[in-house]
């Protein structure tokens, strides 16, 4: 079984808090992950799944079932379906404030963000979990092609995991963003997430978007909002902080698993990615989503690019301190642009990486290396300590 980098934290987390979620996408490993170590909890534990209806039925009445379980682990699976359940939580917990009384498990939504934190505020710990992460697996070519869904990436053949893809992006535009509340039709939402594998690693225009699908700007930054919030995009904000340049202020959007920005780009094999137009962003995508989910929340993460054009593709800085700057390139010899530089001078961050797909490292430039996704990835929680 893969390691999962979070399930130190969850245990942390399940010896000082009461609750304890777990967000991320459907079949990320979510269930897999609990149960693994639910056995070695100091606490017995009982499994409800919220998509079944036996389990639904014994919580028809949650207070009654919680006052019976007060010395067992309770762990609730896609709680997202019932945020009726989060003010029932809330008084059982108040009534018997121990750690490890609940692991609530689920995909985010703003339904499902709203019930919790009005419900739960200060007594539930929150962990997000990632499709496999490239630390986690440490094998470089099946994950950047197939992503890190567990089915997907553990598939015996490439095709197999490309029809696992398409079913998985059909189920959820069809089944699983409308049971979050995305009120819309399975067409609008295909299309959208279509035109958004294409202005991967590109600025987000919501105007172009709306004009091209022929859907109000309104509706469209409605959709946006909950594709990210359901883990399916994200949204890398532009640098913001004093500096006398004057900069971009559109953020960036990218499919957050490179498998499926692949499986929506039609592309389906090394070979085909390899002479595929986008393989550069495809690159950038995989690293900014990969180096970001190894990092604490602490962190921010964003671009950096002047109107006149300066730009490098990752930020990260920790209050005011530029942490470090880093350009991700699809080649093994970059070379730093008059931009790079020019950025690197306003922002005079502590570390400054390219990253390639290669293992190798060496120095570049002055205080400029060159690394491979792992080795930068190491610099940068060394940083941290």
């Amino acid at each position: 079984m893969i390691t999962r980098i979070k399930e130190s934290d969850i245990r942390r987390s399940l010896n000082s808090f009461p609750a304890v979620g777990i967000l991320g996408p459907r079949q990320c490993g979510k269930t897999t992950l609990v149960k693994s170590f639910a056995n070695g909890l100091l606490r017995p534990t009982i499994y409800l799944d919220m998509e079944s209806r036996r389990d639904r039925n014994a919580l028809s009445d949650p207070e009654l079932f919680f006052s019976n379980h007060l010395n067992d682990c309770l762990i609730i699976d896609e709680i997202q379906l019932v945020p009726e359940l989060f003010p029932p939580l809330r008084s059982s917990i108040d009534g018997h404030k121990v750690p490890s009384r609940f692991i609530i498990l689920g995909s985010s939504s703003p339904k499902l963000l709203r019930h919790s934190n009005e419900s739960l505020a200060g007594r539930i710990s929150y962990h997000e979990l990632t499709p496999f992460l490239f630390t986690e697996i440490n094998e470089s070519i099946t994950h950047r092609l197939r992503g890190g869904y567990p089915d997907c990436y553990l598939s015996s053949t490439d095709a197999m995991a490309f029809e696992w893809l398409e079913n998985y992006i059909q189920s959820y535009t069809e089944r699983e963003l409308p049971a979050l509340g995305l009120n819309t039709s399975a067409t609008n939402i295909y299309r959208l997430m279509r035109m958004l594998s294409h202005l991967h690693g590109q600025l987000l225009n919501i105007d172009q978007l709306s004009r091209s699908l022929g859907l109000s700007a309104k509706s469209i930054k409605n959709y946006i909002d909950f594709l990210s919030e359901a883990f399916i995009i994200r949204i890398l904000p532009p640098y913001y902080h004093n500096t006398k340049k004057r900069l971009i202020k559109a953020p960036k959007v990218y499919i957050r698993d490179v498998g499926i920005f692949h499986a929506l780009a039609g592309i389906s094999s090394m070979n085909e990615l390899e002479f595929h137009p986008k393989i550069g962003e495809s690159w950038e995508g995989y690293v900014i989503e990969q180096v970001i989910s190894s990092l604490p929340k602490s962190i921010e993460a964003m671009y950096y690019r002047t109107q006149h054009g300066n730009e490098i593709d990752l930020i990260l800085m920790k209050g005011q301190t530029v942490l470090c700057a880093i350009e991700i390139k699809n080649t093994l010899s970059p070379k730093p642009s008059r931009g790079f530089r020019l950025s690197i001078e306003e922002l005079v961050p502590k570390m400054k990486l390219f990253i390639v797909p290669a293992s190798e490292s060496y120095q570049l430039e002055r205080d400029v290396f060159v690394v491979g996704l792992q080795e930068a990835i190491r610099r940068v929680q060394q940083e941290l300590k």
